[in-house]
């Protein structure tokens, strides 16, 4: 068993260039925040490595959708950090709806490296009903 204290603060730059990166469809430097070995669980995704990372998300969000993330809250716990938010995903076909799911990620910093995103886990949804 562990305990962890979490400090409600401030969206650190790191993540909001990370989101930044998905919202413009530019897929560069905001993926910086993860280890060069970082895993990912996002929904059903399981992501290994960076590039990975990237790739994975540059591929479901270019096929369909523009997306636009917005941090509610974010709590920091050292080596765990947690968002809540809102991703306002708009499809590329005009004939479907805009749909504004919640979002909670859990980020679990690098050992090594504690600047660095070394899992993330993340559940977005339901996008539909």
């Amino acid at each position: 068993m562990k305990s962890v204290t979490f400090t409600k603060a401030q969206t650190p730059q790191w993540l909001l260039a990370f989101w930044k990166e998905i919202d413009d469809k530019t897929w560069g430097k905001g993926f910086d925040c993860f280890a060069e070995n970082a895993s990912a669980n996002l929904g059903v995704g399981d992501w290994q490595g960076r590039e990975a990372i990237r790739e994975n998300l540059r591929a479901f969000v270019d096929r369909g959708f523009t997306a636009h993330h917005e941090v509610v809250e974010y709590w920091d716990g050292g080596q765990l950090k947690v968002f809540r938010g809102f991703v306002s995903m708009t499809p590329n076909d005009p004939s479907q709806n805009p749909v504004r799911p919640a979002m909670t990620h859990f980020f679990y910093m690098d050992d090594k490296d504690p600047s660095k995103v070394a899992h993330w886990h993340g559940s977005v949804g339901p996008v539909a009903f």
